[in-house]
């Protein structure tokens, strides 16, 4: 690969990245596994946020999915089942899902320092016993991302540590970060709108889609 030229000293070979670290321990080198265990499927059961990791034609997309804990299906010991819920009906994650096949997931329990991940093989599926899994939390969703697991491992704690990512102490300092209105106008995507404008917009599709995915009984 060549070196972007921002950068000088670039490592171009795992041999000298090796040389950079200390070699894994045991444990972390064992913790690869190719199928889901008791203590994994219960994570996922008490996730309520994934992030999904997917490759297509123009490069990596990286795509955040969330719903009530237990949202993702575990289907058995190797196949997941996520929700295609509203979203911005670009479909990137589904076309390249659809193109591609391969997929990262990476789950979370809100106040757990360790996390989950998940890689393997992707599907859209339309199953009627697939999506019957999700009426219960949802309206029956019209497709849903099938997953075949190749690998499980749980996440090491540091990074949610470092971040102090569920401390409420350290919210109040990030409050003045800018929002999804703030991003547009910046970006001169607001066609003209203020802030406010939008924020008031992006708003009311959020409370009308969530809203839609309610199930009815």
């Amino acid at each position: 690969m060549d070196s972007p030229a921002r950068f000088c000293q670039t490592v171009d070979s795992v041999e000298s990245l090796r040389t950079l670290y200390r070699d894994p321990s045991p444990l972390v080198s064992a913790k690869v596994k190719a199928d889901l265990d008791p203590g994994s499927v219960a994570f996922i059961a008490r996730s309520p946020f994934v992030v999904v990791g997917t490759q297509g034609d123009d490069g990596l997309d990286v795509s955040p999915r969330g719903g009530v804990p237990g949202f993702v299906k575990v289907l058995d010991g190797s196949h997941l089942a996520i929700p295609d819920l509203s979203g911005n009906t670009l479909l990137d994650t589904l076309t390249n899902v659809v193109r591609d096949g391969r997929i990262g997931l990476w789950f979370t329990v809100p106040g757990k320092d360790e996390t989950l991940r998940v890689n393997g093989r992707a599907w859209i599926v339309t199953d009627d016993d697939v999506l019957d899994c999700f009426v219960d939390d949802v309206k029956r969703p019209k497709a849903a991302i099938g997953v075949r697991v190749e690998q499980v491992f749980i996440h090491c704690a540091k990074a949610f540590r470092r971040s102090r990512l569920w401390d409420p102490a350290t919210w109040p300092a990030l409050a003045g970060a800018p929002d999804g209105a703030d991003i547009l106008v910046c970006q001169s995507l607001g066609g003209g709108w203020d802030a406010e404008r939008i924020r008031a917009s992006l708003e009311q599709g959020y409370e009308a889609d969530l809203s839609a995915e309610v199930p009815t009984s």
